[in-house]
């Protein structure tokens, strides 16, 4: 039988073009009359890709053999299908028999395609593809099925002769290199046809066809019907030339080239879908994580008869895998463990400072020693926030994994399980901005403290259970004293309380005004026949300056020191923590001893001096910077007279107040506050020294020794 050129379906290479290609999906759009019947062409797919997979040769020089042994990972699929094939199979039928009779007559390829259009004029976008694809996978696995078999069985081998194949068979060599260029087209038409099927189920309630994404999505498809429904012509015809013409087709470099020019083009088209399809898909989440966020705003509104919804809302079980990880056990385990109890979320992302994790694990730990006590009976959830935008790689799991091995708490299995509209709430609603956060929920799942932190860090566990009210009603029992200032930052302090001990805390980075004032100050109290105990506390965010600081004032045994470096911190962060907890309870240092107090050891730290403080009991307390506290010391004959009347520490006040001069400048350093919040806080604070308003000035610093 002689072919006429045509009827290999040369493609004019005006119509590859991007013109070329809008117009034939212009011309495919003029036969599209849907019936209006959904099917899901999706199983029909699978087993179209399942058919390509099997049946394209494997390795060079060789024809992939049946393998009995091979799992059938589709074998499912199969029974749900033959339902839907009972409507479908004979359309792919037609489109096999007229594709065929349209190439034996030498029709070109485009008038082919436009005929198998015509077939499928009453189906969906992605089934015209898929029913295409079908009915050459039809032809495809036929003629590779008796490649694969005719070495070993006798009927194939029988097909093969009627076939005039077996010449081709001997030359495995050259089928290969055409084999080779049909699987990279077959491979594009597959993906375009699963980018077409997933436009096709793409949820209506959160995307529609007028959005722009979309829109311009719908506009593209037509021209990838035409090209795919066209590429499948083309491959038909290779293998029908391939049986009618033996060996004499292997060799032409013009289908091969037609061959490479089509799969480049449904390439382009796949590139363009494919980037179209990520656009719907980031839509859709945008729209699902603002109505899970609006959901989960409605739930924290409503009212639960426990905190299952709540935790279960923020936490997002995946794998069918409990959510939680225990930090004691080093076990996954169930949510339900922590039903009706009080929860502490411990917001934070992968930065929360080591110092910070430490004082909250002292802090759970001495909880736990008494598991049955009223303060104890609560639990804490570590919520990593880490960016969705930025990959999770090793560094990132690593870092994760770290931070998790340090907590004796519950933490989530994977930081995947905070899904975008948590994080979301967590920031708007919480304002989580990096500073770790202690959101505090009932047994019901109500937030009944946005952040619990700063009630942590002033009072630990006896803050239970982490309100608000008890927070007010811990406040109303306080008043200045060293008891406050130095809480739980060394025991010896209380044994020093007990036998009415004179206790000095001194702080600073200058060791030559240390040497000076530790020494002087024994000096007066020997001399003023009083016990003196005097403690380092350093500077908030010690560095080495005060490790060596440390090392040299327990060396040279001038005073004693806290027994790790973190415990100063604590202390400074203990005081930062009483100023946000007074602050947010709208309490100023205009009218409140308390803050006037926290504000002045704030600004103290804020010098370049040293400070001390010296405190006897409840009632007694003087605090001054360190040339005037030293040189207090030094004229101590001057108020010696004063000291035996009033009392040691009353005089010491009254010779502060006799050096102030009129001239002064407090710096104060207010412990995270944003630029926003500048304004809002200016008029609030006032020198502690004269009582006038200070100047709001904005600082950028870098911590360096």
């Amino acid at each position: 039988m002689e072919l006429s050129s045509g009827f290999y379906g040369r493609s004019n290479p005006h119509m590859l073009s991007t013109s070329g290609g809008k117009a034939m999906g212009k011309l495919i759009e003029a036969t599209h009359e849907p019936a209006g019947v959904e099917i899901n062409m999706k199983p029909v797919l699978d087993i179209v890709e399942d058919i390509f997979e099997r049946a394209t040769p494997a390795a060079p020089g060789a024809i992939k053999q049946a393998d009995a042994s091979e799992p059938d990972e589709r074998a499912l699929h199969y029974s749900s299908l033959e339902q839907m094939m009972d409507v479908l199979s004979a359309t792919i039928n037609r489109i096999s028999c007229e594709i065929t009779y349209r190439l034996s007559i030498g029709e070109d390829a485009h008038s082919t395609t436009l005929a198998v259009a015509q077939i499928v004029k009453g189906y969906s976008w992605d089934a015209k593809i898929v029913l295409a694809l079908a009915a050459f996978a039809m032809t495809y696995g036929e003629f590779l099925l008796v490649v694969q078999l005719y070495a070993t069985n006798p009927l194939a081998k029988d097909v093969a002769l009627l076939k005039q194949l077996p010449e081709i068979l001997t030359r495995a060599d050259l089928l290969k290199p055409k084999f080779d260029t049909l699987a990279n087209l077959i491979n594009a038409m597959v993906v375009v046809a699963k980018c077409t099927v997933e436009f096709k189920g793409l949820p209506s309630k959160y995307i529609r066809p007028e959005d722009p994404e979309l829109s311009s999505a719908n506009a593209d498809i037509p021209s990838a019907v035409y090209w795919t429904i066209r590429s499948t012509v083309i491959c038909s015809s290779q293998i029908m030339g391939l049986i009618n013409m033996g060996h004499e087709f292997l060799s032409s470099t013009t289908d091969a080239w037609e061959l490479s020019s089509l799969t480049h083009n449904i390439n382009s088209i796949y590139n363009d879908l494919v980037e179209k399809l990520n656009r719907c898909r980031q839509r859709i989440n945008e729209r699902k994580d603002i109505e899970a966020f609006e959901t989960l705003v409605r739930l924290f509104d409503a009212v639960h008869i426990d905190n299952m919804k709540i935790l279960k809302a923020l936490i997002y079980a995946k794998d069918d895998q409990p959510p939680l990880w225990d930090g004691t056990t080093k076990q996954r385990v169930s949510i339900e463990l922590l039903r009706r109890k009080s929860v502490l979320l411990l917001i934070s992302d992968l930065q929360i400072p080591e110092k910070e994790l430490i004082i909250l694990e002292q802090i759970y730990n001495e909880s736990r020693v008494q598991p049955t006590r009223i303060e104890s009976q609560y639990e804490v959830i570590w919520i990593p926030i880490v960016d969705r935008s930025s990959t999770f790689d090793d560094t990132m799991r690593k870092q994760f994994e770290s931070l998790q091995a340090m907590m004796p708490w519950y933490s989530v299995g994977h930081p995947s399980m905070i899904q975008p509209a948590v994080m979301r709430y967590i920031k708007e609603v919480w304002g989580f901005n990096k500073k770790p956060l202690l959101v505090v929920l009932d047994p019901q799942g109500r937030v009944v403290n946005p952040n619990a932190m700063p009630m942590m860090f002033i009072w630990g566990s006896m803050a239970f259970p982490f309100t608000k009210l008890r927070e007010e009603a811990l406040w109303k029992e306080e008043t200045w004293r060293i008891e406050l200032l130095a809480y739980s930052i060394d025991p010896s302090i209380i044994n020093w309380l007990t036998d009415r001990k004179f206790i000095c805390l001194y702080g600073g980075e200058d060791m030559n005004w240390i040497r000076k004032f530790t020494t002087t100050a024994k000096a007066v109290a020997k001399t003023a026949n009083i016990e003196l105990e005097m403690l380092y506390v350093g500077k908030s965010n010690p560095r080495e300056r005060v490790r060596r600081n440390m090392t040299n004032i327990e060396l040279e045994n001038l005073s004693h020191t806290l027994s790790d470096i973190s415990l100063i911190w604590f202390f400074w962060v203990r005081l930062e923590s009483m100023w946000h907890s007074r602050a947010q309870h709208g309490v100023t240092v205009r009218n409140d001893l308390i803050m006037q107090e926290i504000l002045t050891m704030l600004g103290f730290d804020g010098s370049d001096q040293g400070w001390a403080v010296i405190s006897r009991g409840a009632d007694e307390m003087a605090r001054a910077k360190a040339e005037t506290f030293l040189k207090s010391l030094e004229e101590y004959t001057a108020w010696e007279a004063a000291a035996a009347e009033k009392g040691f520490i009353p005089a010491l006040n009254d010779h502060f107040r006799s050096l102030r001069t009129e001239h002064h400048c407090n710096r104060l350093t207010l412990p995270g506050i944003s630029v926003a919040e500048i304004g809002s806080i200016k008029d609030t604070v006032v020198c502690v020294d004269c009582g006038k308003p200070m100047e709001a000035l904005l600082m950028f610093r870098c911590c360096t020794d």
